[in-house]
């Protein structure tokens, strides 16, 4: 009977190419990485795809990159392995898991697909860490989180993997929470159960206010957020005369609060609009630090205004 083999991850051992050498090498199916490795180490082989299988025969059956990395992780993480890697924990590792989700966004807005492939990878890393540091310690491992999303993709999409029918995506989106609740085992559970209180607030209060309009809670129409906009201002007005850096606070929260709304009755993301600002501002203030001839400290208004619309002209 043949045998089968998963080849490690990394170059090929002296060992195991001395063992390979002894074998008819027939590869499961075409992988131009695995067969480069091979090709490497002066391993002859040949595809399974219309031959037969000897006794003598070693299958050559690909691991996933996926299967790879995990594998890579472990030998990190177990012993002789890296000691910066061995040191961490799930708190530790939270401000790399945001790093990474950042620069995957910068990767994305760059229209570099090398860089975003590069990034991903960065940001896979992360799961991958937390899983197989929970399994050192006897918990779950990474398969278990891929089993676990697996499972809920195909049970909350009735309408791809069973027989439910929906006519847009709002409707999947009201279907996706009514079963998320049913899963839940309480049928009172709130519908903004579950929105993280460490999510960025103003994602947090993008993803709050369309949780609160899918079940009811909504205006009427656009014109009427505007209304409540006009209303917020008059009162964070009223509160800066007051002096109150209490209520100052609460209604600048309700003002951002609506602003969030209408960005939601247009469609667009609120977060994403903010990014692409402060990144447009920044392009323009620092076109203007390169175009003023002094301090900046000490330019009037006039020339504060002629640099601003020579830098908006520039960068756009």
């Amino acid at each position: 009977m043949a045998r089968v083999v998963r080849l490690e991850p990394g170059p090929l051992s002296n060992e195991v190419v001395l063992e390979l050498q002894k074998a008819d090498l027939v590869l499961l199916e075409a992988d131009r990485h695995l067969e480069a490795r091979l090709s490497d180490a002066a391993l002859p082989f040949r595809l399974l795809e219309g031959t037969l299988l000897s006794e003598s025969s070693t299958l050559i059956v690909p691991r996933s990159p996926f299967d790879d990395l995990v594998r890579v992780v472990d030998r990190l993480l177990g012993p002789g392995g890296c000691p910066w890697d061995q040191a961490q924990t799930h708190e530790s590792l939270k401000k790399y898991l945001l790093e990474e989700a950042y620069e995957v966004i910068e990767a994305i807005d760059s229209n570099d697909d090398t860089l975003l492939r590069e990034e991903l990878g960065d940001l896979l890393l992360q799961p991958v860490m937390h899983g197989q540091i929970s399994k050192a310690a006897g918990g779950f491992e990474t398969d278990d989180a891929a089993r676990g999303i697996v499972e809920k993709l195909i049970r909350r999409h009735p309408h791809v993997f069973g027989d439910a029918k929906v006519a847009d995506a709002d409707e999947v989106l009201r279907n996706w929470d009514k079963i998320k609740k049913t899963e839940k085992g309480d049928g009172a559970q709130s519908v903004l159960a579950g929105v993280p209180k460490s999510m960025a607030s103003l994602l947090r209060a993008h993803e709050v206010s369309k949780r609160a309009a899918r079940v009811g809670f909504e205006w009427p129409d656009i014109e009427s957020v505007f209304d409540k906009l006009r209303e917020e201002e008059a009162e964070l007005k009223a509160a800066l005369q007051e002096g109150s850096s209490e209520r100052v606070e609460a209604e600048l929260g309700d003002l951002l609060f609506t602003v969030v709304n209408i960005a939601r009755w247009a469609k667009i993301e609120p977060e994403e609009a903010l990014r692409t600002m402060v990144n447009r501002f920044t392009a323009r203030f620092m076109r203007m630090e390169q175009l003023a001839s002094g301090d900046l400290k000490s330019l009037t208004p006039e020339e504060w205004d002629e640099l601003w619309s020579q830098a908006k002209a520039e960068v756009g």
